[in-house]
């Protein structure tokens, strides 16, 4: 890491082991401030996903069950979470294993499921659990446990230096080197005082505050990014802005990942952090935004589909909650939830399909060549790409 890069900031300032002349350069974080001047355009992008953040919130409480929309919001986040860090999957592929558990997954699949595993249990622990070293532990080891990286101490804060940058890059090389391992306990106690004390910062401020230190700071050998998004929901519903956990921010910041690490890095460069704050807040709105049109998009359909059969007098209402949770169906899936023969799970996709045209055959999965179905029109809503693809900007 070339100290020359490095200003000395309100936020941390390059530094090197004393009394080491082998010593490598590190960059050592300052405690996060507990209050903070924010110029217009940061006070703008405040407003604008305070407003998109709260119409999220208040469309939230209106959809009746708002559960049945968690899972494909939540396999989303996984996913584009996951991508960020390399992992290459596509939506279809994870809902289909979520409906198999015969079929060899692969190991990019694996690693979406352990996401997906730890985004649900933190949901839980959040309620019981401050955000916490405690915490983050819990989830970092559902998360790496299993899967590649396994090795690297699911669970455990790193007892050894890291640096990000290229494969064959040295500390000296790296553009960026965290924390040395002995400043780890400081730098995570004050981290965790600043998500859980009383602060005078709006919490979306905090939000960012809270995630930039986090990967800063980089407590895991391996997860860092992926824990730090996660985060982010939690911290929105410990600081009950969120009633449900609708908001992920993965999706925006995927598609802008060169310039959300461009805009972190500048903040340990040069101090940067209205730049930042402003990128983040825009990911906030943005996101917002987005998912006020799916989930809208999405009850709409479903109250469509309900609908359709008001007049039915067999259980084929039944498959429309089933649909919602995940868009990929079959028998065995069907008899289970609904408590039916596996004559009866058939005959209720047959209708399903002949008579509503909600789903179709996509082919067939296990080792008994099982018929799947898929809900198209829920699979679209989904899948379709997300609703904001122009450069960053205000």
């Amino acid at each position: 890491m070339d100290p020359k890069r490095f200003a000395e900031t309100a936020f941390g300032q390059a530094a090197t082991r004393p009394g080491d002349k082998w010593a490598f350069t590190y960059y050592r974080p300052s405690p996060l401030p507990r209050s903070l001047d924010l110029d217009s355009n940061t006070v703008l992008a405040l407003s604008e996903a305070d407003n998109a953040l709260g119409l999220l919130n208040g469309l939230a409480q209106l959809i009746q069950d708002p559960q049945v929309f968690l899972g494909p919001f939540v396999t989303t986040e996984a996913l584009a979470s996951s991508r960020i860090e390399g992992t290459k999957a596509s939506l279809s592929e994870v809902l289909r294993a979520e409906e198999s558990t015969e079929e060899r997954k692969t190991d990019d699949v694996a690693e979406v499921e352990r996401y997906l595993a730890a985004t649900y249990e933190s949901l839980e622990l959040v309620k019981t659990l401050p955000i916490s070293q405690r915490l983050i532990k819990k989830i970092h080891k559902t998360l790496m446990s299993g899967v590649r990286g396994e090795e690297k101490i699911p669970g455990e804060f790193r007892s050894t230096p890291v640096w990000v940058g290229a494969a064959d890059d040295t500390p000296d090389t790296a553009r960026f080197v965290p924390p040395l391992p002995e400043h780890l306990p400081d730098l995570l106690h004050d981290w965790e005082k600043f998500v859980n004390d009383p602060v005078r910062i709006p919490t979306l401020v905090k939000c960012g505050l809270m995630h930039y230190q986090f990967e800063t700071i980089h407590p895991f050998l391996d997860g860092n990014g992926r824990i730090g998004r996660l985060l982010v929901g939690l911290l929105l519903l410990q600081e009950q802005r969120l009633q449900s956990p609708l908001l992920y921010l993965s999706g925006y910041l995927e598609t802008h990942r060169r310039e959300y690490y461009e805009r972190l890095q500048a903040v340990r460069e040069d101090g940067e952090i209205q730049e930042w704050l402003q990128f983040f807040l825009v990911a906030v709105r943005r996101q917002s935004e987005d998912a006020v049109s799916r989930a809208r998009d999405l009850v709409n359909l479903r109250e469509k589909y309900y609908a359709d059969c008001r007049m039915d007098r067999s259980s084929v209402s039944a498959l429309i909650p089933m649909m919602f949770g995940n868009p990929f169906l079959h028998a065995r899936r069907v008899q289970r939830e609904l408590q039916v023969t596996p004559q009866g799970a058939r005959n209720l996709m047959e209708k399903a399909a002949e008579k509503y045209n909600w789903i179709e055959q996509v082919g067939a999965i296990g080792r008994g060549g099982m018929t799947l179905w898929m809900a198209r029109g829920v699979m679209e809503i989904i899948d379709r790409p997300m609703a904001y693809g122009q450069p960053y900007g205000l």
